[in-house]
């Protein structure tokens, strides 16, 4: 598979919804227009959700046409929608450079959750998830991740809105750091979305430099780490980033965030029949997780023909969370959504088909994990 880019597109005309509010402060003086534009500004593209700078109707049309010479306003398209039987929906959305990535909306009582790509594919390579069969092809900038919310709250009937969003979608979140911290910014802005950052999830795969970068950046977002083994050899093998970062380093990085009082760390555990389910397997990783204040959520593997593993049994799922619970964690069974129309945990996947299996996949292909993992920085 060919990849087409590590970065981002290039840009021309600057697009205003991948300023944060300072930034957007600064450029707009530039223009000789005064501060308080660009809060109008902000609240136009991220409250309003307008699409053209004609919409914004309090602005005066000379700072209209200015802009309209001077900016752009990049779209993240609604191209289709599936729904599922449990009411989960899965958008495909077109980026402006006609890259396509997918989105999730997940309903449940009193809450609407929006799971949202941080990249186009993912170089991870992790074992058990379909869109690692898609590669990388690029990075999201923060305008298209944060963007999702847009094209996201546009669908919604009158009087819907999203409560919550997890960065567990498409791609590493943390391996696109610079433009999934400008996004969150823009997220958490009173003047922007306004989302709370303790209803904002971070997932990730474990990339150490990343974790620390978002401990030093004081969002406050929640963290949530895929860890999906009790042992380095397993883990090397299931999630190769492993071999970068090893559990010894990623759980003291985890003791090392910072979490405000009464929150938690969640830690996601794919179970994988006779792979990483055993007794054994639970009852290391009640020992690793021992001194971390956190929560476990059990997924049981949602199956591909593309993945080579099984998901265990209800009694084996359920063996291991009592294992978990009778040491005095918080462990969930995390019930699939949207399986039926490939929405669920690591299904996600825009090409109508992946070109070859994970089954048959060497760890170093398509400017993977091997080359990405040794150029992380701190």
């Amino acid at each position: 598979m060919t990849v087409v880019s590590l970065g981002m597109p290039a840009v021309q005309t600057p697009d205003l919804r991948d300023f944060t509010l300072p930034e957007l402060t600064e450029w707009i003086t530039g223009l000789g227009e005064t501060p308080y534009r660009a809060r109008q500004l902000y609240r136009w593209l991220w409250r309003r959700r307008v699409e053209a700078f004609r919409e914004m109707t309090d602005l005066p049309i000379t700072c209209r046409q200015n802009l309209e010479t001077r900016a752009r306003l990049g779209t993240v398209t609604v191209v289709a929608v599936q729904s599922s039987q449990d009411g989960t929906r899965k958008l495909l959305l077109e980026l402006p450079d006609g890259e396509r990535i997918e989105a999730v909306l997940i309903p449940e009582a009193r809450r609407l959750t929006a799971c949202i790509s941080t990249q186009a594919g993912c170089a991870m390579e992790c074992r058990f998830c379909l869109t690692a069969s898609m590669g990388l092809h690029r990075n999201l900038r923060a305008s298209e991740i944060a963007g999702q919310l847009v094209a996201l709250g546009n669908t919604l009937a009158a009087g819907g809105h999203i409560t919550h969003i997890v960065l567990m979608g498409m791609g590493e979140p943390l391996a696109n750091y610079a433009a999934t911290e400008k996004a969150l910014r823009i997220l958490i802005a009173r003047e922007g979305v306004g989302f709370s950052p303790r209803r904002i999830t971070v997932s990730t795969v474990g990339l150490v430099p990343g974790i620390r970068r978002l401990a030093r950046s004081g969002l406050g977002v929640n963290l949530a780490v895929s860890l999906s083994a009790t042992t380095d050899e397993l883990r090397d093998h299931l999630v190769p980033i492993n071999r970068w970062y090893p559990l010894g380093e990623l759980l003291q990085a985890c003791r090392d965030f910072p979490l405000p009082p009464r929150r938690r760390m969640t830690f996601e555990y794919v179970l994988m029949a006779g792979v990483n389910d055993h007794t054994e397997d639970a009852r290391r990783l009640v020992k690793l997780l021992r001194g971390i204040r956190c929560k476990v959520n059990l997924i049981p593997l949602n199956e591909s023909p593309e993945i080579p593993f099984r998901r265990p049994s209800r009694q084996r799922t359920e063996s291991f969370q009592g294992v978990l619970e009778r040491a005095g964690y918080i462990a969930t069974i995390r019930e699939s959504r949207g399986e039926d129309i490939s929405a669920a945990c690591g299904m996600l996947v825009t090409a109508e088909r992946p070109l070859d299996t994970i089954t048959s996949t060497p760890y170093n292909r398509r400017c993977g994990v091997e080359q990405f993992g040794s150029s992380l920085g701190s």
